[in-house]
């Protein structure tokens, strides 16, 4: 602003706009405009005492009949977009034509995608992942313990506490279980499913999940596998080292010690139902009905309008654990470790391996 008024002083004395450009070191172009700006504001030297440096840039350069911050267009609620976009089928465009439909003369289309993506980026600093509603569910551990006391001994044991998050909603679920180990982690797995069935299944590469880690062809494990067989999901593990594949279930391992661990802290759970309890009113209450700054609802909302009707249901049947051991054995089909028999078709050499389930 102290630029502009010494323009204003010396084209009031009569100095061309060309001397102007070489005594401030400016564009000629820049000083032609802007005293066509003061012409048309009814701007000249002197300028009036009480006209400060805000007055004068606002007199200059604001656009007349609209409001600073404000946009020339009317524009959509954008969090509604983000909320729609989630439902199978729905497209920008889809969402585009909708917008014109209420509004002829709006942005266009590539506006209106520019914005939208501002809109999400404002969301996120990094670059996001779409989730369509009832495509995937993120699994994980979140390295932190549960205390639970026994209230005879006084010995204190701890609980490992499991994660798993949808994709479209954020909806989260979580509970203690005693360890990692494949019984505990499919028996989450399966109550976690009491909510609905996704698409698909992104677990970290836990080795009660995935026997062997690979970007192309993992080995699933196969207890795992005949659970999702039986529910009717995939399992796709994340990639080894790369976090980012599974940011939804990684936001809510980050912020479970706050939530879940961290407002009970002073609460002594003397059983794993105990703590599991406490951490179902917390969910309800810290986690899936908080208001998401800037969507406006809730994860249960989410849940309940954009990702249930896309879940597949639950089965007629429950699933039946089953564990997978290695057992050599001999031509007469007995196994050298135990006298129990196992049933096999033929046998061609002198001893094989012979995988059966063991009991659940």
């Amino acid at each position: 602003m102290r630029q502009l008024r010494k323009m204003l002083r010396l084209a009031g004395s009569g100095t061309s706009s060309r001397e102007i450009a070489v005594m401030l070191g400016v564009a000629r172009s820049t000083v032609q405009d802007n005293l066509k700006r003061a012409a048309m504001a009814g701007l000249t030297w002197p300028l009036p005492g009480e006209l400060t440096d805000d007055a004068l840039e606002h007199r200059l350069f604001a656009r007349a009949g609209v409001k600073q911050g404000q946009r020339r267009r009317q524009e959509p609620v954008w969090a509604e977009l983000s909320i729609e976009l989630k439902k199978p089928g729905v497209t920008l465009l889809i969402l585009w034509e909708k917008y014109r439909s209420v509004h002829p003369d709006g942005y266009g289309y590539s506006r209106f995608c520019e914005l939208f993506r501002g809109f999400e980026q404002r969301l996120s600093p990094t670059m996001r992942q779409e989730h369509a509603a009832g495509d995937k569910a993120f699994v994980d551990y979140s390295g932190k313990r549960v205390p639970v006391v026994d209230r005879k001994t006084g010995e204190v044991r701890e609980a490992e506490l499991f994660v798993g998050v949808l994709g479209a909603s954020s909806y989260t679920f979580a509970e203690a279980t005693w360890t990692k180990t494949l019984p505990d982690w499919i028996g989450s797995h399966v109550r976690m499913f009491a909510f609905g069935v996704p698409r698909l299944i992104v677990p970290d590469n836990l080795k009660s999940g995935v026997n062997r880690a690979s970007f192309h062809d993992p080995e699933i494990n196969r207890s795992y596998g005949m659970m999702a067989s039986h529910y009717g999901v995939g399992v796709l593990p994340a990639r080894s080292r790369r976090p980012k594949d599974k940011a939804k279930v990684e936001n809510a391992v980050r912020f479970a010690p706050s939530c879940i661990l961290g407002r009970p802290r002073k609460q002594t759970f003397f059983s794993r139902a105990e703590a599991n309890a406490a951490i179902a009113e917390i969910l309800v209450a810290r986690i899936n009905d908080h208001v998401m700054r800037r969507l406006g609802v809730s994860r249960r909302h989410l849940f309940e309008t954009v990702e249930r009707p896309a879940l597949a249901s639950l089965p007629a049947e429950d699933n039946e654990f089953a564990g997978w051991r290695l057992a050599r054995v001999s031509t007469d089909y007995m196994s050298s470790s135990r006298a129990s028999s196992i049933p096999s078709r033929t046998a061609s050499s002198a001893s094989r391996s012979i995988s059966a389930p063991l009991p659940g």
